[in-house]
This record gives C-alpha cells, structure tokens and sequence, in this order.
C-alpha cells in the first residue's frame, strides 16, 4: 500500500465516485466496501479538529454528505480543538469497530496511541488535510498543495503592493513597504508548509529592502500563532503596532487563513484604519466572513480551498482502502511524517480577490451572493 503510483483525474474522480453511489455498501448490491464482496454495510470514522472555523463545518459536511451518498454509515465528531477529547473520540470509533478512519487531526503528532490502535484492529486511516506524524500507521494523505498555498498567499500580497503583476512579472516597484508576518498554528504540520511557501517569494523581496519587517519578527517561531487563534492574532497585532508603528503604517500582512487575518484586521480597525487606508491582507480557507470583508475592501485575499473536492478525494480514498485497493496518489515523496513517507493527493487551489470571488465561489454554487452580503450562510 506503501508503493502508490498514478495522478487521478477529476474526472475520473466524477466516475467513481458516481458508480460508488450507485452500487456502494448502502445500496442493496454485493458490491459492498467491505472485503470479499459482502453487502454488510462499512461505517466510516470522520474527526474533525472543531467548529470554531467554518472551514471545519464546510469540510465535516462535505466528507458525512459524500460518504453517505456512496452507502456508508458515517461516525463524524468534532473534538472543540481539544487533543484529548480528541483522542477519546477516535478511541470510541475503533471500539465501537468502524472499518475505516478519515482523520483530521488538532496535533498531527498526539494520536500515536489511536494509529497503533487502529493497526492492530486492522482499521485503514486516512490522514485528511493536516499529516499524522511520528507513526507508521498512516496509509494515506488527502490534503491541497500546503506549500502552493503559500506561494499564492505570498504571490497575492506582492500583487497587492504593486511589486509583481498579474502575471508575477516583476514590475521595477521598489517600495520600501513595512509588512508583518501572521503563521498558524505550530502543532499544525500544514503551518510551515503554508508559511515556507509565503516566504519562498517574500524573503528574496525582504533581503532586497523593498520588503521590511519593522517588528523584526519574521522567523515562523516568532509569528506562529497557537491554534489559528483569531484573538491572539488580533493581540500581537495591537501589540505590533504599539511597539513598531506609532509613527509608520503598515502597508501589508501575510496572514496564513482567514480567522488570523480577521484578527490583524480588527487591530487595525481599533488603530486607526479604516476600508480606504487598510493595508493588504491575505488569508485562507475562503470563509465567508472574510469573503464579506473582501467583498468590502477590508481584506485583500483569501485562498479557495474547495472541501468539495478534498470530501470526494477522501471518500475515494476510503473506498479504495475498504476494497482491498491502493488509492491512487500524485505525490509519494514530499510528506515525510518523521516515520514513513505517507502517499498522498494533492488538490489545486485558488486564489480569491474582489475582481473574482464571484466566478469562483458564487458562480460554483459554493457561497450565494446573499451570504456574502451578510457574512453568513445561516
């Protein structure tokens, strides 16, 4: 299973997971997930990390709609970004003998114990969107391209500033432009991911002085923020701009998701600025929240990270898994976890500015411009 080799097309995505539906474990065939054809019905185990972030309830949605779509019995739990409920929850999933487990953990590397659980009941798991690590028992990984996310948030605040162009030609600007630097969550394995990318294309503009980090806080341990916290975001910005931006403005901020770039955006708002002074800001996971302060002026950018997708390429996975099949992977070689290097898929992201978030996210029938209207998709 280890060996996994082949890109999937969407496409080909679209057909399986069709034929899933039709003729999966819930719909009345031989063709069953499980093994040797029986018609048992599969239950599938889903954690998610909380829902604080919408993200978490668009993607917990997505996979438990997805799943039961192609005939599985769904088990999905939120833990409140809390590790040992957490872990108590995985622990009940494989008592309670689910046939596989789609994992998206709030510590990649706290759920050593339920990997080595899950193996000896010879439950499959699949790492979704943030890598377990430091254990062997992981077989697959569905997740974007961590690392394109971060060139693209970097790329997107260059754009921003004038110092690239649409196309990221460089265009001569040579600013100097006070940025400071917003990265996730160190527990999270995705975080460096996101904020290496970020800075593959910033730190060359930063060694030149076109870019300046006036706080001088710009390695990942000075500006990762514990749990994606939008309050804490929100603090070491008032904190920022006590110390370093009395008498200066900041004119851009990378903020790896969306809660993190609310919270430098509410700082700012309490210092001063307002939708016509606002410096760019990038952001992640397209919530609708941050949609709205795009669709106002107050953010820049956010990434679109279509849990459509990332759901249809787990509950293939899944299946693939429960048929005694390898799923079929397009990156066996960049996600190391410290044990094993685990095969993955890697999906595409997007980049969402006010000149197009309507194409990507209303015209998809992601968000309706009504939700965007009130920030809500209630």
């Amino acid at each position: 299973m280890r060996k996994l080799f082949a890109t999937a097309s969407i496409a080909a995505l679209a057909l399986s997971l069709a034929a899933c539906g039709g003729s999966g474990a819930g719909g009345g065939t031989d063709e069953g997930a499980g093994s040797g054809g029986s018609d048992e019905q599969k239950t599938v185990g889903v954690a998610m990390p909380e829902q604080t972030l919408q993200r978490w309830i668009n993607d917990g949605k997505a996979v438990r709609e997805g799943l039961e779509e192609a005939g599985y019995k769904v088990e999905l739990q939120y833990a409140g970004n809390d590790i040992p409920t957490q872990q108590e929850q995985i622990d009940q999933m494989i008592t309670k003998g689910v046939d596989v487990l789609i994992l998206a953990s709030i510590d990649g590397a706290a759920l050593s114990t339920q990997l080595d659980a899950a193996e000896a009941a010879n439950i499959p798991v699949i790492a979704y969107d943030r890598l377990l690590t430091g254990n062997k028992n992981v077989d697959f990984y569905v997740t974007f391209d961590n690392f394109n996310v971060g060139v693209q948030q970097g790329t997107s605040l260059l754009t921003a500033l004038g110092i690239v162009d649409a196309d990221g030609k460089e265009t001569g600007e040579k600013g100097p432009f006070n940025i400071e630097l917003f990265a996730g969550s160190p527990d999270d394995n995705n975080a460096g991911f996101f904020f290496n990318g970020a800075m593959s294309v910033l730190k060359p503009h930063i060694d030149a002085g076109t870019l300046v980090v006036k706080s001088g806080q710009s390695e990942f341990g000075q500006v990762a923020t514990q749990g994606w916290d939008q309050a804490k975001a929100q603090s070491r910005m008032d904190d920022l701009i006590a110390k370093s931006y009395q008498n200066d403005k900041i004119h851009g901020v990378l903020a790896s998701n969306d809660a993190l770039g609310r919270g430098a955006i509410t700082a700012m708002q309490n210092g001063g600025y307002d939708a016509a002074s606002m410096p760019p800001v990038t952001g992640q996971d397209a919530e609708i929240a941050s949609v709205k302060m795009i669709n106002e002026g107050l953010q820049y950018s956010t990434i679109f990270k279509d849990t459509r997708k990332l759901a249809a390429q787990s509950v293939q996975a899944a299946k693939d898994l429960l048929e005694g099949k390898s799923p079929e992977a397009n990156d066996t070689e960049t996600y190391d976890n410290g044990v094993v290097t685990v095969p993955s898929f890697l999906l595409e992201s997007d980049v969402v500015t006010k000149d197009n978030y309507s194409s990507l996210l209303i015209d998809s029938g992601y968000y309706t411009q009504a939700n965007v209207d009130k920030g809500s998709v209630d």
